[in-house]
């Protein structure tokens, strides 16, 4: 006789993330087994996304789970993950999720799927996809880092990334990714240049200008792809938001020492896309700057301009922004929302509107690999990972498993760029 996969007790803690910040866990326990899962964190957050914990503590959430969560989730089924998210935004009404928390709504989702596979005994990705999923993503990498993200002397831009667009196997693409890293590294450093470390997704930290950065990144993708027959290209992540100040209406470089205006902003990284070629931009204006977004879209071809404070994996910003044309891509980051279910449902109103979504790490990450199962339930066809470091490698490392799972018909997902 099989055992009902129901949820017999609910368990919430505090861990550390990888910056060392508190973080709430969650284990799900059922007859047969536990799901547990923990919460990421943004250094650069949006505006729109749901607050991380009641009263910014943790501590806080964690007592709110004890009081409110478990008695109500205790006997409840776990067949379907949509209905444990149910559960959670009838305890929490808030548009912001500010009474239980966006991350702890986000643990206590995930925990529960986590369960809920273990109890059918199949892959978290199969329990979380309506239809069988074969498609493995592309790893997005961040390479050299600054921004929010790194202290000392840094670029003014957040992330410099390596995407493959061209491979056979998802473990190719990801140690196409290492190598690109490992170059990068060697480049800089062979010009006299001093890398200062590492910053919290384990990209390089160097004082460089932007295009002295994109320079040694283009570069360093041409030899590894030379070398190992792996199409790469190179995008960015400028993270506007955290540049721009809003009084007076100007994004502030300081290492390339120049204020800019949003007319100047546009012309920037029109001639950053051409120049360079890059596949992707995320967050190239900041967070209320749709008409930027959309003219932006409209004057590029094969290149992904990518929302993530712009949309907050939030519909109805995605709405907003596929009625202004602005971007053609969305960051899916379940934490920014809350729960699975809203997750999905931002990536599933994404790709009818012809986006393409890109489930995403966050700087402050877990060791858990849910994105991982959560990029291939969705069919993403790219996931932002980082390259190196535990936290990242263990998203990597996952999908690698994925794929052997998957075996013969395991197939890398087709690109638009």
């Amino acid at each position: 006789m099989s055992v009902p996969s129901i949820i017999e007790n609910v368990k919430a803690r505090i861990v550390f993330d990888s910056r060392g910040n508190e973080a709430i866990e969650i284990d799900v326990t059922t007859p047969r087994g536990t799901g547990r899962s923990s919460a990421p964190s943004g250094a650069s957050k949006g505006r729109w996304e749901v607050k991380s914990y009641p009263g910014n503590e943790v501590s806080q959430a964690v007592k709110m789970v004890e009081k409110f969560v478990v008695p109500r989730l205790v006997g409840m089924t776990l067949d379907d993950f949509r209905l444990i998210d149910t559960k959670i935004r009838e305890l929490d009404r808030t548009p912001d999720l500010s009474e239980v928390g966006g991350n702890t709504a986000y643990a206590v989702s995930l925990a529960s799927a986590i369960a809920g596979a273990a109890s059918r005994q199949i892959p978290l990705f199969q329990h979380l996809s309506d239809v069988r999923a074969y498609e493995l993503p592309y790893p997005l990498g961040n390479v050299v880092g600054g921004g929010l993200h790194a202290k000392g002397d840094r670029t003014d831009i957040q992330e410099f990334l390596v995407l493959p667009t061209k491979s056979r196997t998802f473990a190719e693409a990801a140690s196409a990714n290492i190598r690109v890293h490992r170059e990068a590294a060697r480049l800089i450093e062979g010009k006299g240049i001093k890398v200062s470390g590492r910053g919290d997704e384990g990209a390089w930290v160097v004082g460089l200008r932007t295009e002295q950065a994109l320079e040694m990144l283009s570069k360093a993708c041409s030899i590894v792809s030379d070398a190992t027959g792996v199409k790469l290209r190179i995008g960015v992540d400028m993270a506007a938001s955290s540049m721009y100040d809003e009084k007076d209406k100007e994004y502030t470089y300081q290492r390339d020492d120049k204020k800019i205006d949003e007319r100047d902003q546009l012309e920037f990284v029109l001639e950053l896309i051409n120049r360079y070629k890059l596949a992707y931009v995320e967050d190239p204006f900041h967070e209320e700057s749709f008409a930027s977004f959309a003219e932006l879209t409209s004057k590029v071809s094969n290149t992904l301009v990518c929302g993530d404070d712009l949309f907050t994996t939030n519909v109805g910003r995605l709405r907003r922004g596929v009625e202004a044309g602005a971007g053609n891509s969305v960051i899916v980051k379940p934490n920014q929302v809350g729960t699975l279910s809203d997750a999905f449902a931002a990536a599933g109103f994404a790709k009818q509107a012809g986006y393409v979504p890109v489930v995403s790490h966050r700087s402050g990450e877990t060791c858990g690999s849910e994105i991982a199962h959560v990029a291939v339930a969705l069919q993403a066809p790219i996931i932002k990972l980082g390259v190196v470091g535990g936290e990242r490698i263990a998203k990597i490392n996952e999908l690698i498993r994925i794929e052997e799972i998957l075996g013969e018909k395991a197939h890398m997902a087709k690109m638009k760029i």
